[in-house]
């Protein structure tokens, strides 16, 4: 073991990358963090954003300063980029697609509006079914409304709603 680290302090370390290397390294980070910005532009929310700019930072920096990329500084610096990336692409979707609150629809806010029945609706039976906005409900009327016929919804009453014909 000490003839071998007395023979690396004499001969130098050979193991370094070389030059062409670092430089090679450096354009394949910056390409392939150009690719995964335009992955993001073409499916946004797919978080790319914050690799890509990482590895297109330490692309340049390696290409500007080469020792740095292949140093120990090279991990700290992406973390430096990274966390504050994070925070800014969290904050820049925060704002481009702001969190709504969830919908929920009760019967009585459905008493006036149109829709189509979807199954047979029947006096006094919940087996008649009338599409509302995209949404199915059990419904019922006063008389027979057969399938395809355009409603407007009465009243309600619990998870269902009464319906008359438009005519």
């Amino acid at each position: 073991m000490l003839l071998k680290v007395e023979h690396i302090i004499n001969t130098g370390f050979h193991n370094y990358p070389t030059m062409d290397f670092v430089v090679g390294l450096s354009i394949a980070f910056v390409v392939l963090g150009v690719l995964l910005l335009l992955a993001e532009l073409t499916m946004p929310g797919t978080f790319l954003l914050v690799p890509g700019t990482v590895l297109i930072v330490l692309g340049f920096l390696g290409l500007a300063f080469p020792d740095i990329l292949m140093s120990i500084y090279s991990p700290i610096i992406a973390v430096l980029i990274l966390v504050p990336m994070t925070y800014i692409t969290i904050k820049l979707y925060q704002r481009l697609a702001p969190p709504a609150p969830p919908e929920t629809i009760v019967a009585t806010s459905l008493v006036g509006k149109m829709g189509v029945v979807t199954a047979e609706v029947k006096p006094n039976v919940l087996t008649g079914k009338v599409r509302i906005d995209h949404d199915d409900w059990s419904a019922t009327a006063d008389h027979t409304i057969a399938s395809g016929i355009k409603v407007v919804v009465v009243e309600s009453e619990g998870v269902h709603v009464k319906v008359t014909e438009i005519k």
